[in-house]
């Protein structure tokens, strides 16, 4: 019975132990879920380097895909910290749907599209896509490029006449690993989804008066578990040191 008591005092002295040293560094290990467009990937990964670097008690993680998917996965119920959408009308549905914080939103970035074909078939441009046999863009519905894509070429009067060889992804990293792979002729992507490829080509820069203004809204999700971590990596996102990464990977600051 003696031994006993010796072997609980011991166990209880050492979870005081343990958590006198929890309370004295004052800091426990977060993780952050953040749901982000796809075209944002390269730039997320670099910005999770440095805030951890900074915040080691805060772990991210990335959720990345098409913004309307996202959306849909956030109205459902998905437990998100924070979302970075590549179109305002899927982050408004989530603000009408009282999901984002009111006083924690705002328009983060600008993006521009551009038609990318594999090396060697530089001919095709927008004015000779007839050159193309097919034509690569998001799915409309739940890709914002698809849609700016679609719009850019219905302004065009093309859209039409390529409908029918157009093959549709389900985010813009697939439009380019089609094109980089040339399993089609051509795409349409972000301008920085491109500008990292050593396997595809820019040949257009699309003018922006062809389709709604790109627009990338970031927003902390009210219900987040984590809130004031997420408010803390959200600021951080609007920080010099942040859009700097942002602009190195060829997106514009709002």
């Amino acid at each position: 019975m003696f031994m006993r008591r010796i072997m609980l005092a011991c166990i209880l002295g050492t979870f005081l132990m343990i958590a006198g040293c929890s309370s004295a560094s004052g800091e426990e290990e977060q993780s952050l879920t953040v749901s982000a467009a796809a075209s944002l990937g390269d730039a997320m990964e670099e910005i999770k380097k440095l805030y951890e670097e900074t915040q080691p008690d805060v772990e991210l993680s990335f959720n990345l895909g098409g913004s309307g998917t996202l959306q849909k996965q956030i109205s459902q119920g998905a437990p998100v910290d924070l979302f970075i959408s590549a179109a305002e009308d899927k982050f408004q549905v989530l603000l009408d749907e009282e999901k984002i914080d009111a006083s924690a939103h705002t328009e983060l970035l600008g993006n521009s599209l551009v038609l990318i074909v594999p090396k060697g078939n530089e001919e095709i441009s927008m004015d000779a896509l007839d050159h193309a046999d097919t034509l690569s863009i998001g799915t409309p519905g739940t890709v914002p490029a698809g849609k700016y894509a679609e719009e850019a070429l219905a302004s065009l009067g093309l859209f039409e006449a390529l409908e029918a060889d157009i093959v549709y992804a389900k985010d813009v990293r697939q439009v380019l690993s089609y094109v980089e792979t040339g399993n089609v002729d051509a795409g349409i992507v972000y301008r920085t989804d491109a500008i990292g490829s050593d396997k595809a080509v820019i040949t257009e820069e699309l003018s922006p008066s062809l389709h709604t203004p790109i627009s990338y809204p970031a927003g902390v999700l009210k219900d987040s578990k984590n809130h004031e971590a997420a408010m803390e990596f959200y600021e951080f996102l609007q920080s010099k040191a942040a859009l700097k990464v942002f602009e190195d990977y060829g997106f514009t600051i709002q």
